[in-house]
């Protein structure tokens, strides 16, 4: 249950129609990705498809935090205290990746890859082992954060040598993005993009608009029914970030990869936050990082969504309570519908 994909795809949810549809799927970025077109097919629709999960791959491999790639090689020169010259790309994605922890009063920040690794989630199996206190005191003492960093003319250097950058909650945004353009750039009107949950959508499918369902964060309990479904209009993205999927437990206790940057320690008193973010050029980037530090606020999340724009929002509390914005909740169908929901402003 644990790996069960956070929204589901309208298609799969409705189970019709599929003749009109060309999907793919792919493992990518640690997770299960799908690409599916709808209207278009043929060797127009394939082409499609193909090119966005070549740039799906090639971000991955790029971009890979612990095998060796052009972050490992910046990180490396990092902790060594040495300036390094990266690609355009890559500083385009420091400076925009700042400016988010900046907005989000740091509980986004990419420069806790050290962090991320002494909690043994640079991998893809985790073991039931904690940290040794005095090394993570010593980097919690650090205050890594990618702000540390400075990029000018595609040289980065860095004042911290704790700071190692770990994009894992930011790039599959940045991928759904990228799949967006290039599928419009190619003729595809209507198209769903799912990276492991994070789930962007182009027009319809048919004459319906896509609707997709946000998993329950304890799947177990509700049989594997989704917490809520909502129709996903053009352009717009969802994100959930949620203790279910990457996590290990010890003497009963969760510890996920959602990591509070002030304390070093893995969060609790959060099961899952869902964010919905209105069509932009970056919707698919805001959707997969303004979950993660309003997951990471806990009790104060509301006024972190109310300044970071994420005025759609859903939390479920460590107890399991729920509570969305009214932005949000006339767009949701709970399962059941029934359920006790609490609305705020």
């Amino acid at each position: 249950m644990r790996r069960l994909i956070l929204l589901w795809l309208a298609l799969l949810l409705t189970g019709c129609g599929q003749q009109q549809a060309t999907v793919q799927e792919a493992y990518v970025f640690g997770t299960r990705v799908e690409v599916l077109v709808w209207g278009a097919r043929g060797v127009a629709a394939q082409n499609a498809v193909d090119e966005v999960l070549r740039e799906f791959d090639r971000l991955h491999r790029t971009y890979h935090a612990w095998q060796t790639s052009e972050l490992t090689a910046l990180n490396d020169a990092i902790a060594a205290g040495r300036p390094h010259e990266v690609s355009a790309e890559l500083a385009e994605l420091i400076v925009t990746a700042q400016a988010l922890t900046v907005q989000s009063d740091h509980l986004f920040d990419p420069g806790i890859g050290r962090l991320v690794a002494l909690w043994g989630f640079h991998g893809d199996e985790f073991k039931p082992t904690l940290p040794d206190p005095g090394a993570l005191a010593k980097l919690v003492a650090a205050k890594a954060s990618i702000t540390d960093l400075t990029v000018r003319e595609r040289i980065v250097t860095s004042n911290n040598p704790a700071v190692a950058l770990d994009f894992g909650g930011y790039l599959k945004g940045v991928a759904l993005d990228r799949a967006a353009a290039i599928l419009k750039t190619r003729g595809i009107q209507n198209a769903l993009v799912n990276i492991g949950g994070n789930v962007l959508a182009l027009g319809k499918k048919g004459d319906q608009a896509w609707r997709v369902g946000i998993q329950h964060p304890r799947s177990a309990q509700s049989g594997g029914a989704p917490l809520a479904t909502l129709e996903l209009h053009d352009g717009e993205a969802i994100g959930t970030s949620g203790d279910y999927q990457r996590y290990f437990e010890v003497d009963g206790r969760r510890y996920s990869h959602l990591i509070d940057p002030r304390t070093g320690m893995p969060v609790v008193g959060t099961q899952a936050l869902t964010v919905l973010i209105p069509p932009s050029q970056d919707a698919g980037l805001r959707s997969d990082v303004l979950s993660k530090p309003l997951f990471v606020a806990g009790a104060d999340w509301l006024a972190l969504a109310q300044k970071t724009g994420a005025a759609q929002s859903l939390r479920v509390d460590g107890e399991g309570r729920i509570t969305v914005t009214a932005a949000l909740r006339q767009r949701l169908a709970f399962e059941p519908a029934n359920l006790d929901v609490s609305v705020v402003p």
